[in-house]
């Protein structure tokens, strides 16, 4: 006699499927009937706004078309990869040696680091600039010599730094101070065990860094520095102001000449995204060729 058994079913209760009656259940697959709504709404958006973009005069393509690739553009969008290359090459490199002395075991080097970081972010990218640009004013000359003792010699700073320089100058103060948080986050997602395993077999600590640290701290940092860079590139059109011509400056000067507002600014528009899809692309490789031996 069984111990156990099954509770009555209802009269009401569906019949049991057997295992050998599944192949005749009737599939009928997950209908989604606001996605398709929502499908239907954005593709008569992006029509409406395809088709404004072909009819409406006031974009004035021809003209887009004439100064697209004018010589004054292709010399401003140089002048403008120029900045952004100075600007991330010497801002990266400071912003390495600021986050390595945050995360110094010297008190000194921490608060310096701490105190740098704090002062160029909190100071507005313009006003840094034209305090570089303006460095004449606040000091005329500036001495080379012995500590709070005679100077060996000097050199006015009139011409020592101009627009370009006090652009990539402030552009690159501006930046290390991001890089430095960036490199110093990346720095820490590393496991410490490897430093005390390469420790402990006498790897010296420079080639710890170099071997160890970084080629691993570099999959957290280059998404964060490959948008900073892009934030860069876009941001050198602040530079306007101290009349160099970059992209939007050279803009700003034809559609103040000509009247053509909207295709000049259309003009810089369509350079900025195709450089920004360019270092996007690169931003890809360069992550996938550190991301070896990983799995996603």
């Amino acid at each position: 006699m069984s111990l156990t058994s099954d509770p009555p079913r209802s009269p009401l209760a569906a019949p049991a499927v057997e295992p050998e009656d599944l192949g005749a259940l009737k599939v009928v697959p997950v209908r989604h009937p606001w996605r398709w709504a929502a499908v239907v709404v954005t593709a008569v958006l992006l029509a409406q706004f395809a088709h404004g973009l072909a009819t409406n005069s006031g974009w004035e393509w021809e003209v887009f078309a004439e100064f697209f690739t004018a010589d004054v553009i292709l010399k401003a969008v140089w002048v403008t990869l120029q900045l952004t290359f100075y600007g991330t090459a010497l801002g990266f490199a400071l912003g390495i040696v600021l986050a390595f002395m945050r995360l110094s075991a010297s008190p000194l080097l921490k608060a310096v680091a701490f105190a740098y970081i704090w002062a160029f972010r909190s100071i507005p990218l313009i006003v840094q600039l034209l305090f570089w640009f303006n460095l004449a004013y606040l000091y005329k000359e500036l001495q080379f010599g012995i500590p709070f003792g005679p100077g060996f010699f000097s050199f006015d700073t009139m011409g020592l730094v101009g627009a370009m320089s006090a652009a990539v100058l402030g552009l690159a103060l501006h930046q290390a101070a991001y890089a430095a948080e960036i490199v110093r986050g990346g720095v820490l997602a590393v496991d410490g065990g490897q430093l005390e395993a390469a420790a402990a077999l006498g790897i010296p600590k420079i080639r710890q860094i170099r071997r160890i640290v970084l080629p691993q701290a570099m999959r957290s940092i280059l998404p964060n520095a490959a948008n900073e860079v892009i934030s860069l590139f876009k941001g050198t059109s602040i530079v306007s102001v101290m009349a160099i011509g970059e992209l939007f400056y050279q803009v700003q000067v034809i559609y103040g000449r000509n009247g053509r507002v909207v295709p000049l600014l259309m003009v810089a528009t369509a350079w900025y995204i195709l450089l920004t899809t360019a270092l996007s692309v690169l931003q890809h490789y360069v992550e996938r060729h550190f991301a070896k031996g990983t799995a996603r």
